[in-house]
């Protein structure tokens, strides 16, 4: 049985390809003998005509895995990609690293564990780089003995 015309007919009213036109095998002499578009969007209102839907790939697997990075998963040395400073740029580990410092260089201060003054030096060599880390300041705090007890 030949339905070249009916398949070709039904495929530019459903806007698709002949090949995603599926015909229903018991309906098959009533799409034969439609020869016109009209009768063809009856029989695809009766659903003796229909469209193959579209799967897409699946998103089981996808989701599963932004799952586990929500966790903090699968971040590991073999799934990184480009340099430290694409995943975490230089200003934006900078700005963590002096807010640290200045954070604490604050809570000396309004604990009168330093003076103002020594309080000025140390903010003014955090902030030009000085200092490697928190205790890098610590430790450089007790050496010069600016500590006040």
């Amino acid at each position: 049985m030949r339905l070249k015309i009916q398949k070709r007919l039904a495929a530019t009213i459903l806007k698709t390809s002949k090949s995603k036109i599926k015909f229903d095998g018991d309906r098959l002499e009533d799409i034969k003998e439609s020869i016109t578009k009209v009768d063809i969007r009856n029989l695809i209102k009766d659903k003796a005509i229909e469209k193959v839907p579209i799967i897409g790939p699946s998103r089981v697997r996808a989701r599963k895995q932004m799952e586990q990075k929500a966790k903090g998963k699968r971040r590991g040395q073999g799934s990184r990609k480009g340099k430290s400073t694409a995943r975490l740029p230089k200003k934006e580990r900078w700005m963590n690293h002096v807010r640290k410092q200045r954070e604490l260089l604050k809570k000396l201060r309004d604990n009168k564990k330093i003076t103002t003054g020594a309080y000025r030096d140390l903010y003014s060599k955090s902030k030009g780089g000085f200092f490697r880390s928190v205790r890098h300041i610590k430790m450089y705090i007790n050496e010069k003995g600016l500590i006040k007890e």
